[in-house]
């Protein structure tokens, strides 16, 4: 990024974070009713999200107090304490250190509970920077030479090659803090899980070392190696025992649960997860555990023969179409391979009408702990079943950048900064804040919806561009609107465009113009950008083609200057590609730039694979392209870094709209189109395991006081007079799909 300061903040939306904070709970094995259930981190009214625990060992334990005597001083616990087990610790990743994702280890005791990050025990140059962490487990201890360590994901170090993921696994002694990186250079690992004894790992490794735009089920193997290179002989004797695998969980030295999808038919409509048990000694077929009836994923073993798995009974399969059942709900159950049909029930005895993700063992398996959305605390605090809009601060990997993730999908700032606009989640109703606050300007109702919300880029001009039509469908009618003083009491709305597909609409600095695409021209239904030469009175007033192809030209910006167009293509997908990525859309995105006074000059600026020869040329996508204010950079939605957790274990029940993945940017040269083809150097600035969409970039910092939305970022004392948004839970107290964090629409098919 340049060098200068103040370069104002990029927004971002993030799809699957639940509106409510996760927090981690437990509950006896087996429950009896609601109140069995426990908050391990005493979390009260906190906002911070946790998630992913797993319990830390007392050995570990010891080595973390010894190392940070805060961490139990402030409960007044001791070792003895922990021996006993009156002191307990806890692994997880947490949101409350600059938004970041990153691991957690809390004691309790005494009904006392302490929370630091891994940061704030070993320092900055281990548990530092942009990055995001995941999967903490323990091993060591099994030889005098082999100290406690806690093993886990990170993707603080990039990855070589594009659309490859930044997750690597590493080790950390606890005593001393030093760290190891366990995968090898290369290859890329999740979800790692320690033997009993300590000495062996296994990890989810992506097959081929490389990913392929898979939306759910990951291409993985179950690969095993040892945790102490030093104490083990100097080798690491890495190994890949199970093909199409995931989430390892260790039930002894000998047996490892796990989940896989299964598509023995190549049917879609036959794909099902499920646990299996597999035996290293015997070096058999894994054996399925859990029902075929029933989807399983996310194990944590109790001994040889029972696992805790996560499990959905029942899919809906249309966003937003009735009202969800307690099948059709997430919950954690007990499987026993001796009576497979007769699970235990967990998290349905106790909260029958929510979701509930990756269960863990405590206590032996007396206890099963997990993490769920708090959305009880929307009827506690407001009366309401509803979630007040915010808009969360995060670390930026610049330092005169500034970055933050707003509550609403398509966030469009105004060019002075007064005024954001975005929509729902449900893509039906027109959101703004200003200085009059939150309100909602614009609802749709019926099969219609609205999103691309877009500011005219003239700040004396208080209108407002939204496109209205069944989302995401390239065979249908979708028109861009226009609403006339946006923000204020008298709005008018008109219709710019009639017929055909138009969307992603953006003036010019002067305001008088529009770019935006459209399927006008192509009986196909490709794709190409447009020009309304008077964005007042919309097509009556002119058209102007300005790019032409038999491809999909889409999500456009003007330049700050307004001499350039910078545009998301498909115009270099080879041949031999499939039709579809994924089912999902076209694929095969890159960056281009076109010169509004030459149309013909078109310049690749940036591709989410090499542009190589072969079918896989360009493969992936790199979307939504919007300039910084000064011109300088580009921002994007792009999978470069793929993915970084496992999809399954995420609020992905149905479809995802698309992976896209996180938020990344680009410097450019802004005199002259010709030296920005083929950029090669890029900047990751969100680590997440969410998908991050839809950014903008204004010239405004956060703290900004000419920046009135800056009243719902939640450091603002002013954003608890902002009330609720849209509903989130059903009448009967049920969590609705809004939870999940979803995008309430149909599957996406562009």
């Amino acid at each position: 990024m340049a060098s200068s300061r103040g370069r104002g903040s990029i927004a971002a939306f993030a799809t699957y974070r639940p509106p409510c904070p996760w927090d981690i709970f437990s509950c006896p094995n087996p429950p009896s009713g609601e109140k069995d259930e426990v908050n391990l981190l005493q979390s009260g009214s906190s906002d911070h999200y946790n998630h992913n625990g797993r319990p830390i060992p007392a050995a570990a334990l010891k080595a973390l107090i010894a190392k940070k005597p805060e961490l139990a001083s402030e409960c007044g616990a001791t070792a003895d304490d922990v021996d006993s087990g009156r002191a307990t610790g806890l692994v997880f990743v947490s949101e409350r250190e600059n938004g970041l994702e990153t691991l957690h280890v809390s004691l309790c005791f005494n009904d006392k509970v302490k929370v630091l990050s891994l940061g704030e025990i070993y320092g900055a140059d281990t548990f530092g920077g942009v990055r995001m962490e995941d999967s903490g487990c323990f091993g060591g201890g099994f030889a005098p030479n082999a100290d406690p360590c806690i093993i886990y994901v990170s993707t603080k170090k990039p990855a070589e090659k594009r659309r490859t993921p930044w997750t690597v696994v590493y080790r950390t002694n606890l005593k001393t803090g030093e760290t190891e990186q366990l995968t090898p250079d290369g290859q890329y690992d999740l979800s790692p899980a320690v033997s009993p004894s300590g000495k062996r790992v296994a990890v989810a490794n992506f097959r081929g070392n490389r990913w392929d735009g898979e939306i759910e089920h990951l291409k993985t193997d179950i690969v095993l190696m040892n945790v102490d290179r030093k104490a083990q002989g100097g080798k690491l004797e890495r190994k890949r025992y199970i093909t199409n695998a995931g989430w390892p969980s260790w039930a002894s030295d000998n047996i490892i649960f796990f989940h896989r999808k299964d598509d023995k038919k190549g049917d879609p409509k036959t794909q099902h997860w499920g646990v299996y048990r597999y035996d290293i000694a015997a070096a058999k077929e894994p054996v399925l555990v859990t029902p075929t009836n029933v989807e399983s994923m996310t194990p944590a073993a109790i001994s040889e023969t029972k696992v805790a798995v996560a499990t959905i009974e029942s899919k809906m399969f249309q966003m937003g179409d009735g009202v969800r059942k307690p099948e059709m709900y997430r919950h954690i159950e007990i499987y026993d391979i001796s009576a497979p049909n007769q699970p235990v029930k967990i998290t349905r005895v106790v909260r029958p009408l929510g979701d509930h993700y990756s269960p863990f063992v405590l206590d032996g398996g007396r206890r099963i702990g997990y993490h769920r959305a708090r959305a009880e605390r929307l009827l506690e605090q407001t009366g309401q079943s509803n979630v007040a809009r915010k808009f969360n601060k995060l670390q930026s990997p610049h330092n005169d950048v500034d970055l933050f993730r707003v509550s609403g999908v398509f966030p469009s700032v105004c060019t002075d900064g007064s005024k954001l606009a975005f929509v729902d989640n449900e893509f039906k109703a027109v959101w703004i804040a200003d200085k009059q606050g939150l309100r909602c300007v614009w609802e749709r109702r019926g099969t219609n919806s609205v999103f691309s919300t877009m500011w005219n880029q003239n700040p004396e001009l208080d209108i407002l561009y939204v496109c209205v039509g069944p989302a995401f469908s390239k065979d249908k009618p979708l028109d861009i609107y226009a609403i006339f003083n946006a923000s204020g009491d008298q709005r008018e709305y008109r219709k710019l465009t009639a017929g055909q597909n138009n969307a992603f609409p953006y003036s010019n600095p002067e305001g008088n113009k529009i770019v935006y695409r459209s399927t006008r021209d192509h009986a196909d239904k490709k794709k190409n950008l447009y020009i309304l030469e008077d964005a007042h009175a919309g097509e009556e007033g002119g058209v102007t083609r300005l790019t032409n192809g038999d491809w999909t030209d889409t999500h456009c910006q003007w330049a700050p200057k307004g001499d350039w167009v910078v545009f998301a293509s498909t115009r270099d997908k080879p041949a031999g590609a499939p039709a579809d990525d994924n089912g999902l859309d076209p694929g095969y995105f890159g960056i281009f730039l076109v010169s509004v006074a030459k149309p013909d000059v078109v310049v690749r600026v940036m591709t989410s694979t090499p542009p190589i020869p072969g079918p896989t040329s360009m493969a992936g996508h790199i979307n939504h392209p919007v300039f910084s204010p000064d011109g300088r950079s580009i921002v994007v939605t792009s999978d470069l870094a793929a993915v970084s957790a496992e999809p399954i274990s995420m609020p992905m029940f149905l479809h995802s709209v698309r992976p896209y993945g996180d938020i990344f940017s680009f410097d450019i040269d802004p005199t002259d189109i010709t030296k920005n083809r083929d950029i090669q150097k890029f900047h990751r600035v969100t680590h997440s395991r969410y998908e991050y969409s839809t950014p903008v970039w204004t010239k405004f910092a956060t703290n900004d006081p000419n920046a009135q939305w800056n009243m719902l970022v939640p450091a603002d004392s002013r954003a608890a007079n902002y009330k609720p948004a849209c509903p989130y839970m059903q009448a009967d107290r049920g969590q609705s799909l809004h939870m999940t964090g979803h995008l309430v629409i149909p599957r996406r098919c562009c």
